[in-house]
């Protein structure tokens, strides 16, 4: 099997039927397959992805129980793959099958173990363009992104590097950072972004601020480390402050406007312990979650021919 092709469906019954036949018409000088994944929708897509998987004797489909999340999703599709090429492509049609190929021949002609799509002109809402950028802002600083490389979810991996990212166990996976955990051969290459061919995007501000937390606490030691420097300075602070007061005092150069302070420290005492607390909790809450054996998705369904 030269290539795979994972695809996170949700809510799509209208798009899943005819993007699985362009890839068939589009990749049919290839041994390939597809994987469909099927993450919890409630309109008619487990029907749909059932037959496609009856009609296509190439074509996977597992459903998932519930609705785990696109990275849980997509997870759960490297898990069944097999080829020496996964590419990973949503179900709007945002993204041309065509393009595939681009990504293929990008990674053959310069050995990446990853390429990434970039859009030269992107379809996305304003706000999910807002979402993507201060991912990509963070992830450069949590994870090690090269700074001029967007994080999009049409990509293409490496079998090699596919097989460290399905030894992933717990219930917050996410792809990009788990790539990095991997390799640096990276690299990107243009492709077109069309608009949204139905419905729209399920990317909500609940979504972004979950995705924001996952890959700032869970993908690296950067935050914990920069509230460790802010407390030290913070402390360091208070000491010459502390010093500067005494001397102050003992000298009769300046009278301590005592309850001032005592109530600036109090509120501002408050506040740093309360934000220590809450970083301090998502960490203990994320290592909860990780020992306490939940699994990153959970398969219902799997048929293939």
């Amino acid at each position: 099997m030269y290539l795979s092709v994972v695809i996170p469906v949700y809510n799509s019954e209208r798009t899943i039927g005819p993007l699985v036949e362009r890839l068939q018409a589009c990749l049919a000088e290839r041994a390939f397959e597809i994987v469909l994944v099927n993450d919890g929708s409630v309109d008619g897509s487990e029907r749909i992805g059932q037959h496609l998987a009856n009609q296509y004797d190439n074509v996977q489909f597992i459903s998932l129980r519930r609705n785990f999340g696109e990275f849980n999703a997509v997870l759960c599709g490297l898990n069944h793959t097999r080829g020496q090429y996964v590419v990973i492509i949503d179900d709007d049609f945002q993204n041309p099958p065509e393009s595939i190929l681009t990504l293929v021949s990008t990674a053959e002609a310069g050995g990446y173990d990853v390429v990434y799509s970039r859009y030269v002109e992107k379809q996305h809402h304003w706000f999910r363009n807002l979402g993507s950028w201060l991912v990509n802002m963070l992830t450069t600083y949590s994870i090690g992104k090269p700074r001029d490389l967007y994080l999009s979810s049409f990509k293409l991996i490496h079998r090699e590097v596919v097989e460290e990212i399905i030894k992933y166990r717990d219930p917050y996976p996410y792809i990009d950072g788990l790539i990095f955990r991997v390799t640096r051969y990276v690299g990107s290459v243009d492709v077109p972004h069309d608009a949204r061919a139905e419905g729209r995007s399920s990317y909500t501000f609940r979504k972004l601020v979950g995705l924001f937390l996952n890959v700032f606490i869970g993908y690296s030691l950067w935050p914990i480390r920069v509230f460790t420097v802010l407390g030290i300075t913070l402390f360091s602070l208070g000491l010459l402050v502390g010093l500067v007061l005494l001397i102050g005092w003992l000298t009769q150069q300046f009278v301590n406007p005592g309850w001032v302070l005592v109530l600036w420290g109090i509120g501002t005492g408050l506040g740093l312990q309360f934000l220590f607390l809450g970083i301090l909790g998502e960490y203990l809450g994320k290592l909860f979650m990780a020992y306490s054996g939940l699994p990153p998705y959970v398969e219902k369904e799997r048929k293939s021919e």
